[in-house]
């Protein structure tokens, strides 16, 4: 079993929330609230649901995030 990667510090669940509200990009609004699921102590399984995507796919937005 792998090790997730770690979210950045710098936001919160509620902050990628608000920001997938403001957006206008389908795509884009599904990975800010997969990641806030994950912020908000959900695990990767439930934000792939979210995104409706795989745990790779999840995985790779990660570390998109928090590059």
């Amino acid at each position: 079993m792998m090790i997730p990667v770690k979210l950045r510090t710098d936001y919160v669940g509620s902050q990628l929330r608000t920001l997938a509200k403001q957006t206008k990009e389908a795509a884009f609004a599904r990975r800010l609230l997969a990641l806030a699921e994950i912020y908000d102590g959900g695990t990767r399984t439930d934000a792939a649901r979210i995104g409706g995507v795989g745990l790779q796919t999840i995985r790779d937005w990660v570390l998109r995030f928090n590059a």
